[in-house]
């Protein structure tokens, strides 16, 4: 199973700030964590606001923790709110169910980490993320059928 180093954590997160100023999106926040769930990487681009380095950190963290997109987190939790409730106080509240979180996986598919975006609304979110997963040369799974 390959690694996210620290250089490939900033390659995500100069890729996805990259993509985020082409597409004119407010400043954003990126997160970059390992499979274990631990911060790698982050960076909190000029203008965005305190609490963004955390939105990003939940969205990444509750798809690491989970194994899903932060996508998919939300559609479960509109079809089971009961199980999304019970997970978030499992997880101390630390989970953003909504697009932004991306998980990273290496060419045999496995789960190496996750990238979590805040900052625009949530679509925009998560395309710069899968745009900084893929530059650094791993598949970004954001739950959507097209992937």
């Amino acid at each position: 199973m390959t690694e996210i180093t620290l250089e490939l954590a900033n390659t995500i997160i100069d890729a996805a700030l990259r993509e985020g100023r082409k597409r004119k999106l407010a400043p954003l926040a990126v997160a970059v964590l390992d499979a274990g769930g631990h911060l790698k990487a982050l960076s909190r681009a000029d203008g965005a606001s305190f609490m963004r380095p955390m939105m990003a950190i939940a969205k990444a963290w509750g798809a690491i923790g989970v194994g899903v997109s932060s996508r998919t987190l939300g559609q479960m939790g509109e079809q089971r709110p009961v199980f999304m409730n019970a997970l978030a106080q499992v997880a101390g509240q630390r989970l953003l169910p909504v697009p932004g979180g991306v998980l990273v996986r290496d060419a045999g598919d496995a789960i190496i980490g996750a990238v979590g975006i805040s900052g625009d609304v949530s679509d925009e979110d998560e395309h710069c993320a899968v745009a900084g997963i893929c530059e650094a040369g791993f598949k970004a799974d954001a739950g959507k059928p097209e992937e």
